[in-house]
């Protein structure tokens, strides 16, 4: 499928265009993984008359199932109630479907409820969710719409295939977060994205059962943020929807994190152990050693925080482990020094104080710091996590975008479904290598230069476009050494999720300074009474150790606040 050209929409029908693209699409890339029903629906949908496909598409892309014939009018559909003809012979939608109270409420406004459930007990002081609950012994009523407004002169109708529609979203996808309106905002230009060939390889899903299990998952999450969820049935719905396809695997054992989290929060320790001992994301051994913990079971969570420190997950779990096991030494008598470990010392000698007058408006400290230092001499730039990713985005970015299997599933993806995989790196080392070398021979800079130009706007999930100009790039390639910028990367890429955050928020330049003296600082600022982050310590301590010049600055205010 070609990557959409950024122009306008040629027509007032670009959206059921866009849709019968997609649908074009799944039919040639999915077509082993459709069942019969979803081909008799690409078949039925291209036979339809152009009004109903446009209405049906208008109330797909739109929340639902339930819709009033009135709130559908559209420029391009002259009769809506024509247009729906042919939909509700087939069944599409429904015109006598049961809805209930709740559904009744979300279709019309508090005028007009009070007229259609005239002599109950409503009366027009009250609020729509007071008037619902005035209702509460009507709460398991089900009844078609006309039954509930016999006078009503509109029908309401169900759409009745939005489930399939959705499960052809995902297909298309390989996600629910992203809808039809991609299409349209790639075709206007406002989302720009990398081309990437995609061949059968790169599909997302390889077999129906995949995109069932995704479904389920899908269904767990939503269950998680439902009042009064039942975290056992959830645990229970997990353990089944177990898949092969690695990626697969990977957001089940997300979803099941969050089960532990949300049996955290309501104190249900064994269930939340349960949930973290099935998980293999990243931080659920660290919270069930919590929560054996919390359980009193101190010698589990001993022995768990001990394989934990042998063998790391990451960065971040051994220093979280490592904070808590004096006190779980504490807890079984055998002595566990101090109750929290002190500030390493090479990072607490970074500490310098600046005392600033308070800032009239009120700003950020981290702004005020920037306006007190900056100077053409000096240049600071409030960059955060930015300049750092970009650089390594703009570098690598042949490595990021490379069309493995699993990483790309369609033209709308601002970077690689396996961004979060353990394995990441791993697949693209060679071209990560490759990437890395031009930092030795001197090529890196035209090639950092040439991207930002080349690509610039294009998606991508480690170059934020508006925090980084061609001054801030120009004295970014001039005063940081490719040395450090080797040592930067070869953090990033030892965990690229957790370390693309917790950089320092200022970079300050000395452009005039000779060749081989120091000529940046990154500079970690902190407002009164704020402390240093885990994953800024971390970042702090990596600096330090090689070579790489940090500082952590403390403002204080000074007069009238």
């Amino acid at each position: 499928m070609p990557q959409p050209s950024p122009a306008p929409a040629p027509h007032r029908f670009y959206y059921l265009h866009n849709f019968q693209r997609a649908l074009d699409w799944l039919h040639t890339r999915y077509g082993d993984l459709l069942g019969v029903d979803d081909l008799q629906f690409l078949t039925d949908f291209r036979q339809l008359p152009q009004a109903a496909q446009a209405l049906l598409v208008r109330m797909v892309m739109r929340r639902g199932p339930w819709f009033r014939a009135s709130k559908l009018a559209y420029d391009e559909i002259p009769d809506t109630r024509d247009a729906a003809a042919p939909l509700l012979s087939r069944g599409w939608l429904c015109a006598d479907a049961p809805l209930g109270l709740s559904e009744l409420f979300a279709l019309h406004t508090k005028r007009e409820l009070l007229q259609i459930l005239q002599g109950t007990a409503l009366h027009p002081t009250m609020r729509k969710a007071e008037m619902l609950q005035a209702l509460a012994d009507r709460a398991d009523l089900r009844q078609p719409y006309a039954a509930w407004h016999p006078h009503a002169d509109e029908p309401v109708w169900q759409v009745t295939v939005g489930a399939r529609c959705e499960r052809l979203r995902l297909m298309f996808f390989g996600n629910l977060h992203q809808s039809w309106a991609e299409f349209v905002l790639a075709d206007l230009g406002v989302f720009r994205y990398e081309a990437v060939p995609l061949d059968a390889a790169s599909r997302a899903f390889q077999h129906q059962a995949d995109v069932d299990t995704y479904l389920a998952l899908s269904a767990c999450r939503q269950a998680l943020d439902a009042e009064g969820f039942d975290a056992a049935a959830l645990l229970q719905a997990l353990a089944a929807a177990h898949s092969a396809t690695p990626w697969l695997e990977q957001r089940r054992a997300r979803v099941l994190l969050r089960v532990g989290q949300a049996c955290e929060r309501a104190r249900d320790w064994p269930l939340a152990a349960q949930a973290y001992a099935a998980s293999s994301a990243p931080g659920a051994r660290h919270r069930q050693i919590r929560v054996l913990e919390r359980m009193q079971c101190s010698d589990q969570a001993l022995a768990l925080a001990h394989q934990a420190l042998t063998a790391p997950e990451s960065e971040e779990e051994h220093q979280r482990v490592a904070r808590m096991l004096p006190r779980l030494r504490r807890s079984l008598g055998q002595g566990g020094g101090p109750r929290r470990p002190a500030l390493a010392p090479a990072v607490a000698a970074l500490r310098m104080d600046v005392e600033l007058p308070a800032p009239t408006p009120p700003q950020s400290v981290e702004h005020a710091l920037r306006a007190h230092w900056h100077c053409a001499e000096a240049p600071v730039f409030y960059v955060e996590n930015t300049l750092v990713n970009a650089l390594f985005g703009l570098l690598c970015w042949p490595a990021i975008f490379a069309p493995l299997p699993g990483a790309f599933f369609h033209p709308f993806q601002s970077g690689p479904a396996d961004l979060a995989a353990p394995d990441f790196v791993a697949r693209r080392q060679a071209l990560f290598n490759a990437c890395l070398a031009e930092l030795h021979d001197g090529r890196y800079r035209a090639t950092i230069l040439q991207r930002f130009e080349e690509k610039h706007g294009t998606q991508s999930p480690f170059v934020a476009w508006g925090a980084l100009s061609a001054e801030l790039l120009a004295l970014a390639l001039d005063c940081i050494p490719p040395a450090h910028l080797e040592r930067l990367f070869a953090r990033l890429l030892r965990d690229v999720q957790a370390n693309r955050t917790g950089l320092p928020d200022l970079v300050r330049f000395w452009p005039g300074r000779p060749p081989g003296a120091e000529r940046y600082a990154l500079v970690e600022v902190k407002a009164p009474g704020d402390k240093l982050q885990d994953n800024q310590i971390r970042w702090l301590d990596y600096c330090v150790a090689q070579g790489i010049p940090v500082q952590v600055c403390h403002v204080q205010w000074c007069g009238p606040a």
